[in-house]
């Protein structure tokens, strides 16, 4: 079997709706029958553990045990699969080879990766040994948003970077920064995602738009939904609600990972 597949999810600013996107699309490549991981590189502030309905005292090992050398890779990847919640739309997932690597959420634990900093080989190592250990086609991380050194680090080793912003003067900035760092960086699959667009927006004018501007493509483009935030993180909205105009639009993304 091929090497799996890393794909970086990101975004330049906080709010873009990156962690969710994440999980979902996950998901929905879980459900296509592939062996998939997602680990939760936004240590600073971990929640996509939320969106597979985890708390604290569920998600037992953490990738901070991992970074502190109180766990192994194997011990942190927690089996969604075979722990499912009584939500609809993770229910899907009984089952499916689809394991996430959480953060913690405990204040200390917190703390001391902000004092001490992240051993960014060591995380590096513990990158890959999950590939290799859980046999993985397709290892997505929801990285720390911005540019700094874990960011870095998730660019420079993916095999793809999806990046994702929302039609506004701030994150079409910061988005053409990330862009120059990506392509300095040789990722050898880059591309974008609109979220949030307005239905009044002309969503294939905006698409084009974007493409041109960037010179990228862009896998899709995602309405701004109030269904999305009554959902409120509390279940895989795309599993749950397969039929909606958000969940079609986010199964256009699954071409773009499933080529590379």
């Amino acid at each position: 079997m091929s090497q799996g597949k890393i794909v970086s999810i990101h975004s330049f600013r906080g709010g873009t709706g990156k962690s969710n996107t994440t999980a979902n699309l996950a998901a929905l490549t879980a459900l296509e029958g592939k062996r998939v991981g997602v680990v939760d590189t936004d240590i600073q502030s971990p929640g996509i553990h939320v969106l597979f309905g985890l708390d604290d005292e569920k998600m037992g090992k953490t990738l901070n045990d991992f970074l502190h050398g109180k766990a192994t890779i194997r011990e942190v990847g927690f089996s969604i699969g075979e722990n499912l919640t009584a939500e609809e739309g993770r229910a899907k997932l009984a089952g499916k080879k689809l394991w996430l690597f959480p953060s913690s959420i405990k204040s200390r634990e917190i703390s001391q990766i902000l004092k001490e900093g992240i051993d960014f080989n060591l995380l590096n190592e513990g990158l890959q040994s999950a590939i290799k250990e859980f046999d993985l086609d397709y290892l997505f991380i929801d990285t720390h948003p911005g540019l700094n050194e874990e960011t870095l680090l998730s660019i420079a080793i993916s095999d793809a970077l999806l990046l994702i912003l929302r039609p506004d003067n701030q994150d079409l900035q910061g988005t053409s920064v990330t862009v120059d760092v990506a392509r300095s960086l040789d990722v050898p699959n880059l591309f974008l995602l609109i979220n949030k667009a307005l239905p009044k927006y002309d969503f294939a004018a905006l698409k084009e738009n974007i493409q041109n501007q960037f010179q990228l493509p862009v896998a899709s483009v995602l309405p701004l939904s109030f269904d999305i935030a009554e959902n409120a993180s509390g279940d895989l909205f795309a599993l749950r609600h397969p039929q909606h105009e958000w969940s079609q639009a986010l199964r256009g993304v699954l071409p773009y990972i499933l080529n590379i």
